[in-house]
């Protein structure tokens, strides 16, 4: 008679260590999306090295968005600390705060691709194809930032809800992580553009 035994609940992976695998997995891919996202720019922006409308500028306000950036990565990395010792609404208030400061990030990265687009140079049609490649890469990367800003509101909501503690946090963990990983694209692709287009403006 074949053996048809439950596998006991100890056999199985622990909710939080299956989560963790699922979100390690998810950042991966997100990692290979971007590197050959901003690999295939560097490719297509080498290829128009000898157009002078390529260099076009980059506006500042890039620049202020990635201070946002910044400084949302600063508050959950204390979020993450203030988790473990149990401070609930310290910790809610922390990632409430981040939220505003993505949707600060996001206004700036709404007025930067607005900025380009009504440029000139866009008019013009010759140097069309490398503003177009910096616009569609930040509209990228700032769909991720949406999806950010709405876990954190819901990492937030559960937070006040007590569902989080020194134990359980893996949540506050994961978004902390995706920050952190928002946060490094951005700086690589800022790099980029930089150094491929006429600088800051």
């Amino acid at each position: 008679m074949p053996n048809t035994a439950i596998p006991h609940p100890t056999d199985r992976l622990p909710t939080d260590r299956r989560y963790q695998q699922g979100g390690w997995l998810f950042i991966g891919s997100l990692l290979v999306f971007f590197i050959t996202s901003i690999i295939l720019y560097g490719f297509y922006a080498y290829s128009r090295r000898d157009d002078p409308l390529s260099n076009v500028p980059i506006p500042m306000t890039f620049l202020a968005s990635t201070v946002c950036l910044l400084g949302i990565s600063g508050l959950l990395h204390l979020a993450t600390a203030s988790i473990r010792r149990e401070k609930r609404l310290l910790t809610s208030g922390l990632m409430g705060l981040s939220a505003v400061l993505a949707i600060l990030f996001t206004g700036f990265q709404i007025h930067s691709m607005y900025t380009m687009l009504s440029g000139p140079v866009v008019q013009q049609g010759n140097g069309k194809g490398l503003v177009g490649m910096v616009i569609v890469l930040a509209f990228l990367h700032a769909l991720h930032v949406a999806g950010g800003i709405i876990s954190l509101g819901i990492v937030a909501v559960r937070l006040l809800q007590g569902r989080y503690d020194h134990e359980r946090h893996w949540p506050v963990d994961f978004a902390a992580l995706y920050w952190h990983f928002l946060d490094i694209v951005w700086l690589c692709m800022l790099a980029v553009f930089w150094t491929t287009t006429g600088g800051f403006k």
